[in-house]
């Protein structure tokens, strides 16, 4: 039987306010257990929580970025369980009057070897505080409580099923993590659980109209897991059904050591909550005035600079998607344009999408630390441009840039000096050396005047070996067919 899979995923984005949702305790990672809550956070007797404004505009601004509508009039509810790192007995969220309504994302990602585009609409985003965190390896036989994450405010982003695999699952992630670091909403950090992913899985015969069970896996902390657990629990799910058994809907935990799922607890309803609008808490209301002076403050979105990369730069649609996929290139390549020219941008944008980014990968550091200043690439775009240096001897100036971490804008130059680098250009010194290959190689150019063209490359090749690679290569090839021609 023909299956397909049906994903939705759930990310819970931490966001980069000072303070917490509903007090004003500070919000520190790694700080000292319990040493960040304060009564609000304890739930003690007779506290009254009080909504965070930076976390509304951050709210406000997510929602502008995606196309959503944001709520006028949004409520926040009491999500009722009971677990030991909630002190309340209760989650202060949003149920059915969420602040971020609608919306939709698209991002790129490579398919069968070319790369595809696609949109998924989001149901929703709404606001709500985190729990604490249970302590378990330091207490033999016991577990420790720290409050220090209680009430951390978090942004909760839910998708509709329209995810298809675990290669769009793990692209949408990557494009949402992206456009919340680049409206500064969140940090973006997964290690530190500032930005986490639940992933909904099922399975359908193709052609079914119907959803399948759906299997919910909580709390994936990186995109390898994220694509991993994908891959084990559409496989468990349609070994499952293929045996003659039934998916039993139900959360479930992704263990990458034994490369499987397992059920943590069957899977809750809403009405299982008893959702009730929290009795502390007045409604959110949103003016336009609010909103109108979030939008002023945003910065240009991904999809306006794509849209301004395509017209301004001339760049392909592939180029655009790839350098505004983070703030970070995004920023960067337009800087390097800046000085370099727009007539360089499509080399800028080979250069950053090629050695560059691969050289950040192995080297695993981060394009802001990268010890090669948009300048300095600018610099050495220019050298190549004016014939000075060869693309070839360009890698060799790049990674000399790199080893110098120097943010001299000169050192492309003193570089290509160093290591003599600098092409011949000069007509009178390459017509020597053509004049010396075509007298040594009279075979090839025998053949090329009978007409075989391929045959200049032979002649190239030996006229770039006399020349110890500097030799300007479309000024000797031009120079090559005019001598040939005569």
């Amino acid at each position: 039987m023909q299956w397909e899979v049906v994903i939705g995923l759930e990310n819970h984005v931490q966001l980069t306010t000072e303070s917490k949702i509903f007090s004003g305790s500070p919000i520190k990672y790694g700080a000292e257990a319990n040493t960040q809550a304060s009564p609000v956070d304890l739930a003690l007797p007779g506290v009254l929580p009080v909504m965070n404004k930076q976390a509304v505009d951050r709210a406000i601004r997510f929602g502008l970025a995606v196309g959503a509508t944001v709520a006028p009039h949004s409520v926040f509810a009491r999500k009722n369980y009971f677990y030991p790192d909630s002190p309340k007995g209760y989650q202060i969220s949003q149920f059915e009057d969420p602040v971020v309504i609608g919306g939709a994302l698209t991002f790129g990602y490579e398919k069968d070897g070319e790369f595809v585009t696609k949109t998924v609409n989001l149901t929703r985003a709404h606001l709500e505080e985190d729990a604490g965190k249970s302590l378990h390896e330091d207490y033999a036989g016991m577990s420790g409580i720290d409050l220090n994450r209680a009430g951390t405010p978090l942004l909760e982003i839910v998708s509709e099923p329209e995810i298809r695999s675990a290669a769009e699952a793990v692209a949408y992630a990557k494009a949402l993590h992206s456009l919340v670091m680049w409206l500064g909403v969140c940090d973006g950090n997964m290690q530190e659980g500032s930005f986490r992913c639940d992933v909904n899985v099922s399975v359908r015969p193709v052609g079914q109209k119907e959803f399948g069970t759906r299997c919910e896996i909580k709390n994936l902390n990186s995109f390898r897991f994220i694509e991993e657990a994908v891959h084990v629990e559409v496989r468990r799910q349609i070994e499952l059904i293929e045996d003659g058994g039934k998916v039993v809907q139900a959360t479930r935990l992704y263990d990458p050591d034994r490369k499987e799922t397992r059920e943590m607890r069957s899977k809750e309803d809403a009405q299982d909550y008893r959702y009730f609008p929290d009795p502390d808490l007045p409604p959110l209301v949103i003016s336009q005035a609010w909103i109108d002076t979030v939008k002023a403050s945003m910065p240009e979105l991904p999809a306006a600079m794509r849209a301004r990369f395509i017209s301004e730069y001339a760049l392909p649609e592939y180029d655009a998607l790839v350098l505004t996929q983070s703030k970070a290139m995004a920023t960067y390549f337009v800087a390097v344009v800046d000085k370099a020219g727009k007539e360089n941008a499509k080399a800028a944008a080979n250069w950053l999408m090629g050695d560059v980014s691969s050289t950040l990968n192995r080297e695993g550091v981060d394009l802001d630390d990268a010890p090669v200043s948009a300048a300095q690439l600018a610099a050495m775009l220019k050298r190549i441009a004016d014939g000075t240096i060869s693309n070839k001897a360009a890698k060799e100036v790049f990674a000399g840039m790199w080893e110098a971490k120097s943010n001299d804008e000169h050192l492309v130059d003193a570089i290509i000096d160093a290591k003599g680098l600098k092409q011949i250009s000069d007509s009178g010194a390459l017509e020597a050396i053509v004049d010396e290959v075509l007298a040594a190689n009279a075979k090839s150019v025998e053949q090329y005047r009978a007409g075989k063209e391929a045959a200049i490359n032979a002649l190239i090749g030996q006229a770039m070996k006399a020349s110890k690679g500097k030799a300007n290569p479309a000024q000797l090839t031009e120079l090559l067919k005019a001598k040939l021609a005569g």
